[in-house]
């Protein structure tokens, strides 16, 4: 039964009650009754008493009728309270046995699964150094495949360049090839006063450039026309090198092996800042002769490969020289000496210039001797 609907009939049935024992004490006072010798208003009095207690009486019996909660509240208040104050030991009790388990989880968890976390740390620092390995053996993989092709192009230049000198050497052969690839056509040491020169002097090389070309590869011919082509935008950036200040050397090289017969030389531009490649009495190589080394053989041998670290030397410095120049009377009999020298005997022997040259001059040297 609902709690508003018990309230409503408790207030309807407390007020018929009322009602009725109003009007029962009132009957009874107008009747002046006596109830157990009583006063007629001491018993009105009663009745009046009687009807209010009857009234709780039944709005309690009501209650306990309808509502199965108040008689458990009524009745059995005191067990329920027990079992309550029972239950909350029971629960405090569990509690402790809970967060007693709890502790013991985790310190098992802590003994069982620190040696599972420390193994996981090193598995990782393994995957870890495993994975450097593999991106180093992939950037290995990566050097080698790119040395590789690097090795693989210059063998490609190397077979191509192989069949350019078998052709060369056919040519040769024939008589045919006339200029060699960067083979110099003209050379000149300029510096300027006044930049506009920098189109005059170019053009002037050029035109010599021109005339050596046509009189090699078509000899005969009277030079009339134009044979050497160099690009306008390297002939432009020449201009604008040479404008720059100080002493330069430009020359015009052919840019490939040209035969005898043919019509047109294509040439490329070279420059360079002067610069001072010797000095008078300079030692440029040195070497030693042993004592052992009496022979015309091997004295010879020392001889040319001192010349040959020479003119390494001035080519490492810039020099544009073909060869170096010496006296080969002087050369001769200074190797006529050294194999008539006392055995035993090691001399030095040093490759002096004999003048100051710079990028485009001749290196004119000599070679001298000292214990």
């Amino acid at each position: 039964m609902s709690g508003w609907l018990l309230i409503l009939a408790l207030l309807v049935l407390g007020g018929i009650l009322s009602t009725l024992g109003d009007r029962l004490g009132s009957r009874v006072g107008k009747a002046r009754l006596s109830l157990f010798n009583l006063r007629p208003r001491r018993t009105a009095v009663v009745i009046t008493v009687l009807t209010g207690s009857l009234i709780s009486a039944l709005s309690l019996g009501l209650l306990l009728l309808v509502s199965r909660q108040l008689r458990v509240g009524l009745f059995e208040l005191d067990a329920l309270q027990e079992r309550l104050r029972e239950s909350r030991r029971n629960l405090d009790a569990a509690e402790a046995e809970r967060q007693s388990a709890r502790a013991t989880i985790q310190r098992i968890e802590a003994e069982e699964l620190e040696p599972l976390r420390k193994q996981k740390h090193k598995l990782e620092q393994e995957r870890e150094r495993l994975t450097r390995d593999v991106q180093a053996r992939d950037a290995d993989i990566q050097r080698t495949g790119q040395e590789l092709r690097r090795v693989r192009n210059r063998i490609q230049a190397g077979e191509q360049e192989l069949a350019s000198l078998e052709q060369n050497l056919l040519a040769l052969r024939k008589g045919s090839v006339v200029l060699q690839s960067g083979e110099d056509l003209a050379t000149a040491t300029v510096r300027l006063e006044r930049p506009d020169q920098a189109k005059t002097v170019v053009d002037k090389l050029l035109q010599e450039a021109n005339l050596k070309a046509f009189g090699r590869v078509r000899p005969g011919e009277p030079p009339k026309r134009q044979i050497l082509l160099v690009p306008r935008g390297d002939v432009e950036r020449l201009q604008q090198s040479i404008q720059e200040r100080g002493t330069w050397v430009i020359s015009i090289r052919s840019a490939g092996n040209v035969l005898r017969g043919e019509s047109v030389v294509y040439g490329f531009p070279d420059v360079r800042a002067n610069r001072t490649i010797t000095k008078t009495d300079e030692v440029l190589a040195t070497t030693r002769l042993k004592s052992n080394e009496t022979s015309s053989e091997a004295i010879r041998n020392r001889l040319n490969l001192l010349l040959a670290s020479a003119f390494a030397e001035v080519q490492r410095r810039g020099s544009l020289t073909k060869g170096l120049q010496f006296d080969g009377t002087a050369v001769n009999q200074l190797g006529l000496s050294l194999m008539e020298r006392p055995g035993n005997t090691v001399v030095k022997l040093s490759v002096v210039a004999l003048r100051a040259s710079d990028t485009a001059d001749p290196v004119m040297v000599r070679i001298r001797s000292s214990p």
